[in-house]
């Protein structure tokens, strides 16, 4: 049985269809059919070079807005930690497959999955099949809400990003205690987080830095390679229930950062509890980092 979701891209507002609910059966995942997207894959939040020196710019706002559907189908059963195939068709608003689109950030579709307690996040790129689709295979940990970020660009339009959304069934897990440690040991890399300003305040812009060591020896690695054609890419969620499109942010490394630091650039709209990933490429090995921050 094929499950569908359907995310409308619209010019300037943020639209939310409504729909009905499908029953759990038998180890399906479950979709809603309740939709969000928007133009623009950074929105509001993301900076560009000309706002502030060595900051990357991937805004679009002077493209036309692309109106995209796009409908997610998971096929099969879904089992916890068990890869599954995911298939997102994109379509124009008069349901026409959009065949063609362009690559930004080295790839032709970025996709977030993460769950919506924020305790999994996974960065993954579909792969494009033609005529409008891509598939990739997904990990879903355990049973719960989760929700996923596929950011795009039809060649010559506005980039998209379509919120979807997925249930796995069964037993959620408890909700963790939240970790404030801003000092973190990732593998063989340890990561400390902090910022330009003592306290974080919505609206405000604010320099997160992390600092990048050697685990055994806790000296500045020296391996760090571009990743996505950046330095690091940082996503950033408020924790809320549900998640939307207003509360994911995605930015990317400022330039000529000092050796062992990478460098960001953001604010948050809104007081509340965020989660970071940052990721970075430790010669040729993905390292994603995560913390918590309280906004005020």
């Amino acid at each position: 049985m094929k499950l569908f979701i359907t995310a409308i891209a619209i010019t300037s507002t943020l639209f939310v269809a409504q729909g009905c609910t499908s029953q759990v059966k038998s180890g399906k995942a479950l979709l809603s059919d309740s939709a969000i997207a928007q133009e623009n894959s950074h929105g509001a939040h993301d900076m560009g070079e000309s706002e502030m020196p060595g900051m990357s710019h991937h805004m679009h706002g002077s493209l036309e807005s692309a109106n995209t559907i796009a409908k997610l189908s998971i096929q099969g059963n879904v089992t916890p930690k068990t890869p599954v195939p995911l298939v997102i068709d994109v379509q124009d608003k008069n349901g026409d497959a959009i065949a063609s689109f362009d690559t930004f950030q080295e790839k032709l579709m970025h996709l977030i999955v993460v769950s919506d307690d924020l305790q999994f996040f996974n960065h993954i790129h579909p792969t494009y099949k033609g005529n409008g689709r891509f598939e990739i295979q997904a990990n879903f940990p355990q049973p719960g809400h989760y929700t996923l970020f596929s950011d795009y660009k039809p060649t010559g339009k506005a980039e998209q990003v379509s919120v979807l959304k997925a249930q796995v069934p069964g037993q959620p897990p408890l909700t963790q205690k939240i970790d404030w440690i801003r000092t973190k040991t990732f593998g063989d890399t340890k990561a400390d987080l902090a910022f330009s300003q003592p306290t974080l305040k919505a609206g405000q812009e604010v320099m997160l830095i992390f600092h990048l060591n050697q685990a055994d020896n806790n000296q500045p690695v020296k391996d760090l390679q571009p990743y996505l054609g950046e330095l690091g890419h940082l996503v950033i969620l408020k924790q809320t229930s549900p998640l939307t499109r207003t509360d994911y942010i995605h930015a990317h490394a400022m330039k000529n950062s000092p050796p062992g630091q990478i460098h960001f650039m953001t604010s948050f709209p809104q007081p509340g509890n965020y989660k970071l990933w940052g990721q970075f490429n430790r010669n040729g090995r993905i390292v994603t980092t995560n913390f918590w921050v309280n906004v005020h």
